[in-house]
């Protein structure tokens, strides 16, 4: 699965300046660049120098964002906050799962939030899946997944999952499967793009690849070749207005998610960011990073490639970038007009959650906010050489 993550590059030394745990009102707020809320943070957090920032002391936190709620997830604890205000909404312990398991993500889908709960090691299934109430936390059923797979869309009647080797449908209110596809062999990569989604596996013996083009809502199924003679390049990277982007080492090609058939192929390039909301990916092209219209590979827009280093996520033809540690904060840089459009109130120690799918995480596709863990006092050292004890961590709520 393409993980890119980029990471911010700015490291400014200094002391945390507190965020106070309120809700901002006013016209000022409507802005980009504002602190819609502050909230406190359950559990041990520290405060890590460069990239990491504010994150869990023992187990790795997670985020997502949908249905009015911010949740936050580490260990086995899921917390609910309203998306607006940054109010309590309910907090839960998962229940039910093996000793020594752990969150390893949560997506929200309006009426349910799906967490994924990795087992020990060697203890089967891959990861659980367990579904919650959206509106009180109250956890319901639990189904198997793949590790790098879980939960991919859920409706007030129904949920599809993708497991080791299927993608499945459970009834919410009985859990009986209402449809089931078979994927091959385990670890296929997938990507969801509107009401389907895309899995890529091997086409026979051949050594190729095929797309199998699943409707999330049921179940109905499309199998995807290139024309004859060639094949799809390495791994499906993204999915965006129906375009399958595939990447090799040094190569990127566009194909019709509903023919197969290519549109557009670069190569001496990397893909860096996607942003389906204007049809848009973003490729690194030698010193340069290239805004590329999704249909055609026409290049529409070039930025300094070094900007790439400090940049996070896209949306809009906008990229959210952060800067690190004690004075750190979050910027908007238009990647059309290459300069920076806003800039928010201090952010210590900022953390942006990833989820790799895309279906979680600190920013939603197609939303205006992002979440991300900051630490608005620190204690002493671990150790000598480790992070600081975060005494005040928060999670913050930005208006982008």
């Amino acid at each position: 699965m393409l993980g890119v993550v980029l990471v911010g590059a700015v490291v400014i030394p200094g002391r945390a300046s507190s965020q106070q745990t309120q809700h901002c009102s006013g016209p000022g707020c409507r802005a980009a660049g504002s602190i819609l809320w502050t909230a406190k943070l359950p559990g041990q957090w520290v405060a890590e120098t460069g990239v990491t920032g504010t994150v869990p002391s023992t187990d790795a936190g997670y985020a997502a964002m949908g249905g009015g709620l911010a949740l936050l997830a580490a260990g086995l604890r899921v917390t609910a906050f309203d998306v607006d205000t940054g109010s309590l909404a309910w907090q839960t312990t998962i229940t039910g799962v093996p000793a020594g398991s752990a969150i390893v993500g949560v997506r929200a889908f309006g009426a349910v939030v799906a967490v994924g709960v990795q087992p020990p090691p060697g203890v089967a299934p891959e990861r659980d899946e367990v579904i919650l109430s959206a509106a009180t936390g109250f956890q319901s059923r639990t189904y198997p997944a793949a590790a790098y797979g879980g939960a991919i869309a859920a409706y007030r009647a129904s949920v599809v999952v993708v497991d080791r080797t299927t993608v499945t449908a459970y009834a919410n209110s009985t859990g009986r499967v209402l449809w089931s596809r078979q994927l091959g062999p385990p670890g296929q990569t997938w990507r969801v793009s509107g009401q389907n989604v895309y899995v890529a596996q091997p086409d026979g013996s051949a050594g190729t690849l095929l797309v199998r083009r699943i409707s999330l809502s049921t179940g109905a199924e499309a199998v995807l070749r290139p024309s004859e003679g060639s094949a799809f390049p390495g791994t499906l990277g993204a999915v965006v207005d129906g375009v399958m982007v595939f990447t090799a080492p040094g190569e990127v090609a566009g194909y019709d998610g509903d023919t197969g058939a290519e549109l557009w192929h670069r190569a001496k390039v990397v893909l860096e960011l996607a942003d389906p909301s204007a049809s848009t990916v973003y490729l690194a092209s030698g010193a340069a990073l290239e805004g590329v219209d999704i249909s055609s590979g026409t290049v529409l827009s070039r930025a300094a490639l070094s900007v790439a280093g400090s940049l996070y996520w896209v949306t809009g033809g906008v990229a959210l970038g952060l800067d690190e540690n004690a004075l750190g904060d979050a910027w908007g840089y238009s990647l059309d007009s290459r300069r920076v459009l806003w800039t928010s109130a201090g952010l210590p120690w900022p953390h942006f959650f990833v989820d790799l799918s895309g279906l979680g995480g600190s920013a939603s596709p197609g939303g205006r906010v992002v979440l991300l863990a900051t630490c608005a006092r620190v204690g002493a050292k671990t150790s000598p050489t480790g992070a600081a004890h975060c005494l005040r961590p928060e999670l913050a709520a930005v208006l982008i």
